[in-house]
């Protein structure tokens, strides 16, 4: 794996306050495209992904061919009171939660790079292929905010 993806990692960590940047909850909470999800739940996804995604990683780096988990993202989206929580707050969580993790990251040789870990959808996943995927991620979803706050008016400021 080529280390620079550590350092597009852990420079992705604001990039969730970005998104949520001077608007409303209400405006979080709204779905200007419709049929897609909110700003609020582009947010709580990305961080909730990011949380999974640690956990990957320090069990990759840490055990040999750990199991991972699957878990429905739409179910969360939809269970999870999304719009009822603090976006700024899971901003905060994503930001803290990808230096902790990029620390840790810089950290491991770079055999470690090449464990892996059974997905229980995916099949084996390197370490260093969830750590590409998690910046391909926040980019995916962010082209979705995008669209979003132009929809409400309040275009992305990057």
């Amino acid at each position: 794996m080529d280390r620079t993806a550590i350092d597009t990692y852990a420079a992705q960590a604001d990039e969730l306050k970005l998104w949520i940047a001077g608007l409303t909850r209400d405006q979080l909470n709204a779905h200007p495209v419709p049929g897609t999800w909110s700003i609020a739940q582009c947010v709580f996804h990305t961080l909730d992904s990011d949380l999974v995604a640690t956990d990957r990683i320090k069990r990759i780096a840490a055990m040999d061919l750990p199991l991972l988990m699957n878990y429905d993202e739409s179910r969360y989206a939809g269970l999870l009171a999304y719009d009822k929580r603090s976006a700024a707050n899971a901003c905060e969580l994503f930001a803290l939660n990808r230096r902790h993790t990029a620390e840790l990251l810089v950290t491991l040789p770079d055999e470690a790079f090449e464990r892996q870990g059974v997905h229980s959808v995916r099949g084996l996943i390197s370490l260093g292929w969830i750590v590409t995927h998690y910046v391909e991620h926040v980019l995916h979803h962010k082209k979705f905010v995008v669209e979003k706050r132009l929809a409400l008016g309040r275009p992305l400021n990057t």
